[in-house]
């Protein structure tokens, strides 16, 4: 029951192509609710592998959080990421119970809170008016425009901003060079606004005292932490009058 366009499943596709049968056959599960699991599974699945994950023992709780983000980016209602949510557990469950899994990462979730609780996508004018918050007549304000500026307009992740090396960071090519998650590489390609802002922070960077090659670093020099680097965030949005959880 997994596409059968694969021309090598992966062990995740063949796990979904067992549970569904399984709920044929044991759930009694109906036709059409058979196949709004098969896509919304199928979906969650490809998001993984996405991220170089194909193991069913593999799977965190974070990445499970990280595709119900996407979705929500992605325009999908509250209601429409509870169904997805849904099935996530449901297969988890079933992973688990079969012991191909040691540990089910949706096991604490609550479905209403979580989806709740899920980032707000920013408007466009949210997203102006956060990039615009930070004081750039200050050394720490022309950092956090940086930072700011390639969380939104690269797309960056805050592990991967606070990781970031120089030596990855090609202003005259236009450049960033990302290594994601399952030591993945991406190239993302940066407008002419966030290499000046980046061109201005390098500026500075060089008067700060420098205990790392990281991009971005602390008052004292040292790499900014994954906290550290979401406060910057944070406050961006405080300062925005945005009082939502924001992504």
């Amino acid at each position: 029951m997994y596409d059968e366009t694969y021309d090598n499943p992966s062990p995740l596709q063949l796990q979904l192509d067992s549970f569904l049968r399984t709920s044929v056959f044991e759930s009694g599960l109906a036709e059409q609710s058979l196949s709004a699991y098969a896509a919304d599974l199928s979906r969650y699945i490809n998001h993984l592998s996405d991220n170089d994950i194909r193991e069913p023992k593999d799977i965190l709780r974070e990445d499970v959080l990280d595709h119900l983000i996407a979705l929500r980016k992605d325009g999908m209602a509250s209601r429409s990421i509870a169904r997805h949510l849904s099935a996530i557990r449901r297969f988890h469950r079933f992973l688990a119970d079969e012991r191909v899994t040691d540990s089910n990462p949706t096991e604490d979730f609550d479905s209403p809170r979580i989806v709740q609780s899920l980032p707000h996508v920013l408007s466009a004018s949210e997203i102006e008016a956060m990039l615009a918050s930070p004081d750039t007549s200050t050394d720490k304000g022309t950092r956090d425009a940086a930072i700011l500026e390639l969380f939104y307009s690269c797309g960056l992740r805050i592990s991967e901003l606070a990781s970031l090396h120089v030596v990855n960071v090609q202003l005259a090519e236009s450049s960033i060079r990302v290594q994601g998650k399952g030591s993945k590489t991406r190239l993302i390609p940066i407008g002419e606004k966030a290499i000046s802002t980046v061109s201005n922070w390098y500026t500075v960077r060089t008067r700060w005292k420098q205990d790392d090659n990281t991009v971005f670093l602390s008052t004292r020099g040292k790499r900014m932490s994954r906290t550290s680097v979401w406060q910057v965030v944070k406050h961006a949005a405080r300062a925005a009058n945005i009082r939502q959880n924001v992504t």
